[in-house]
């Protein structure tokens, strides 16, 4: 089956939508981790939960990367 080719409007709200995963994620990594360090007295919890939002924001941007790489060669 073939997949219809995507307009300029979709494909600028996916690459828009992913432009702010790596932010968003990084950001929430963060938040979370500095809530548990509150909560849990501690200081390296913050920095864990950053590279943690760091690493899924980039994992998403490989998946798009890789969906869009694949659409391409059909």
């Amino acid at each position: 089956m073939m997949a219809r080719k995507k307009s300029l409007a979709e494909q600028a709200a996916e690459y828009s939508a992913l432009a702010m995963a790596l932010p968003v994620s990084t950001f929430i990594g963060w938040l979370l981790g500095h809530l548990l360090d509150k909560a849990f007295g501690t200081t390296y919890l913050s920095i864990a939960g950053l590279l943690l939002g760091i690493v899924a924001g980039f994992v998403e941007f490989l998946r798009q990367v890789t969906r869009d790489s694949r659409n391409k060669d059909d």
